[in-house]
């Protein structure tokens, strides 16, 4: 797959999700949280600018450092993904699909302007946010799992940076090798998270073989909404 930015079709965003994000598990949801939560979600789909940069490199050489951590160089770029949780994620892969996806700054200054004038909006949009995002993330993921099966490939799911033991030290890498900072946008700071902080960083592995277990069917999958597979009478476990 070589480099690209993709605009992201996200229209819709589940409001269980939204009140997951909020904190609720089945409790009762108040008069005023329902009567705002609505606005909020269609506020964030009319702000949200969701695109991604999307790109696969071959495996380099595994190795491990003097400590043991494992290591896998991809080819190509200067991103190492370093960790027992990586190594074993990609195990046996050939390729790793790497992602970065936002849903822009819109999004960011609206945050930052209820947080000075209105704390239960702010709140409402965070989550409204966050579950936008993933959605990006969603339809990004479905990219690269198109990709693969086109090249009679297999994937996992994704995995970023933070997850176990994979440092956030390989963001400025991960960016870098997508060109996402110029392309999305996306900058770090001192700390290594991201700005605009609604942002999402990944990886996933492309292998010859399905991995049983690492995809849930097409009915509980996250990326259904925007599987192009299945549309030629197969799934991306049996290709």
């Amino acid at each position: 797959m070589t480099r690209m930015v993709e605009s992201l079709e996200v229209t819709t965003l589940d409001r269980s999700e939204v009140l997951r994000y909020l904190g609720y598990h089945g409790q009762e949801v108040t008069p005023e949280i329902e009567a705002r939560l609505g606005d909020a979600m269609a506020s964030c789909l009319s702000l949200a600018r969701p695109r991604a940069c999307l790109r696969s490199f071959a495996c380099g050489t595994r190795t491990s450092r003097n400590d043991g951590t494992p290591e896998l160089p991809l080819l190509g770029c200067a991103l190492v993904l370093e960790g027992k949780s990586i190594a074993e994620h990609l195990e046996g892969a050939v390729e790793v699909g790497v992602m970065a996806v936002t849903i822009g700054a819109g999004v960011e200054r609206e945050l930052r302007r209820l947080s000075l004038t209105d704390p239960l909006g702010q709140i409402l949009l965070d989550a409204a946010a966050t579950a936008a995002i993933e959605r990006a993330a969603d339809a990004a993921e479905a990219l690269l799992v198109a990709d693969a099966a086109a090249r009679g490939l297999y994937t996992n799911w994704r995995f970023s940076p933070g997850y176990g033991d994979l440092p956030l030290a390989c963001q400025p890498t991960l960016l870098a090798a997508l060109d996402a900072t110029r392309r999305l946008g996306i900058t770090l700071t001192p700390s290594l998270l991201m700005v605009p902080t609604k942002s999402v960083t990944a990886v996933l592995g492309y292998f010859p073989e399905p991995h049983p277990g690492t995809r849930p069917g097409c009915k509980e999958c996250n990326l259904r909404d925007y599987c192009s597979i299945r549309a030629s009478g197969t799934t991306c476990q049996s290709l």
